[in-house]
């Protein structure tokens, strides 16, 4: 009995180291493994470390970068495109047609009573009422009707070719076809041609600014604008789109910095990369507030430490009429203008400002604006501009 019960246990122990020996045995690399569970590491997943190393082997090499197709690489952004605006040179020909409205009033109603059989005193007063509806002003109309009373006298005749080129003498000698209309805008003397833009808020100062650089980049000049409009939150960024439209830059600072150091350091930068313009937009200032035209001023005196200021343009919108030669008396005492720009010329039948303003400032208009376009601002020629009044 006790041989028996020895036995059975001898043979449970051999059974145990047995089965020990073989459960605890290495197994086979790969054999019945199990993908491992991905790891979670700082909110990303990643494989784990001994699935990376079997996977290498499988592989024959260590773990490789995916492979990135084209379609699926990000774009660079694209360069934003420069424009090359149209040259100066015969812009007013080309917009000739945009006279239209003012040509119904200053020239056809003209060119209509002169032609009619009888040319009593009515029809002279009725002629020198259309010249100053057309904001020609008294003094100028009251010329031109002399002028014109005597021609006819001395001719007596009044065919239509007759008529049109004796209004068409009376409004250039008005006009004055002599003037210099140049806008000063070349280097000279090793620095670039300076011009400030002036005039009230809405007269289409800043957007004038914007085109004229178009004009001078269609010219093939380098230019540079200063964003010196620092009161108007909305005017560097509107400046600085009309400059990265033709490849010119802006300097400009933060809203309610000093527009004098704006305009002195964007006439520095034109002199630094050798520009040949540099084009200053001002703020537009109330002109019945004389502190801020004092400031004007200021920016022109701050201006001329580093370059003179070659040209000094007022903006006017051809529609306030004598609002706008108010605003211009004001501003021609505080920085000497030198020059006009009439905008809104085109659908106004207040043609005629371009004399008044001319007789009450003694300064030329040098652009007129004909449009909303980019390109619709255009050098002021006195015979194109007559004669888009006067054709059939």
């Amino acid at each position: 009995m006790d041989y028996t019960i020895f036995a059975v246990a001898v043979f449970v122990v051999a059974l145990l180291v047995f089965g020990g020996v073989v459960l605890i045995r290495p197994r086979r690399p790969g054999a019945g493994k199990e993908e491992a569970p991905p790891v979670e590491e700082g909110g990303t997943t990643t494989a784990a470390p001994e699935a990376a190393e079997d996977e290498g082997e499988r592989s024959g090499a260590a773990t490789a970068e995916p492979e990135v197709l084209p379609e699926q690489a990000a774009e660079a952004p694209a360069a934003p495109s420069i424009e090359t605006p149209p040259p100066s040179a015969g812009r007013l020909v080309r917009l000739r047609a945009r006279l239209a409205r003012s040509q119904s009033t200053l020239g056809k109603g003209l060119l209509n009573i002169l032609s009619s059989d009888t040319l009593d005193d009515d029809a002279w007063e009725e002629i020198e009422d259309t010249l100053i509806t057309a904001d020609v002003g008294v003094t100028s109309a009251s010329q031109i009707v002399e002028g014109l009373r005597t021609k006819v006298k001395v001719l007596g005749t009044r065919s239509p070719d007759e008529v049109r080129a004796m209004l068409r003498e009376e409004l250039l000698g008005q006009i004055g076809a002599d003037m210099d209309r140049t806008v000063h805008t070349g280097p000279h003397q090793g620095r670039p041609g300076v011009v400030m833009v002036v005039g009230v808020n809405g007269t289409g100062k800043t957007t004038t600014t914007g085109k004229l650089a178009r004009v001078l980049v269609g010219d093939g000049k380098k230019v540079v604008l200063g964003a010196a409009d620092t009161f108007r939150a909305a005017a560097a960024d509107q400046l600085e789109t009309w400059g990265s439209r033709v490849g010119a830059p802006v300097v400009r600072k933060d809203e309610g910095a000093d527009p004098a150091s704006v305009a002195f350091d964007a006439v520095a930068r034109g002199v630094e990369e050798g520009a040949d313009s540099v084009i200053v937009d001002t703020a537009g200032r109330l002109h019945t507030k004389t502190g801020l035209m004092d400031e004007l001023g200021k920016v022109k005196r701050v201006v001329e430490k580093k370059s003179q200021v070659d040209d000094v343009l007022l903006v006017l919108d051809a529609t306030t009429g004598q609002n706008g030669l108010r605003q211009a008396r004001v501003f021609a005492e505080v920085v000497d203008v030198s020059g006009i720009v009439l905008t809104k010329l085109d659908g106004t039948a207040k043609g005629g400002i371009i004399i008044q303003v001319q007789r009450e400032l003694g300064v030329p208009v040098k652009l007129v604006g004909l449009g909303e376009g980019p390109d619709d601002l255009a050098p002021f020629d006195p015979e194109e501009f007559v004669d888009a009044l006067l054709e059939e």
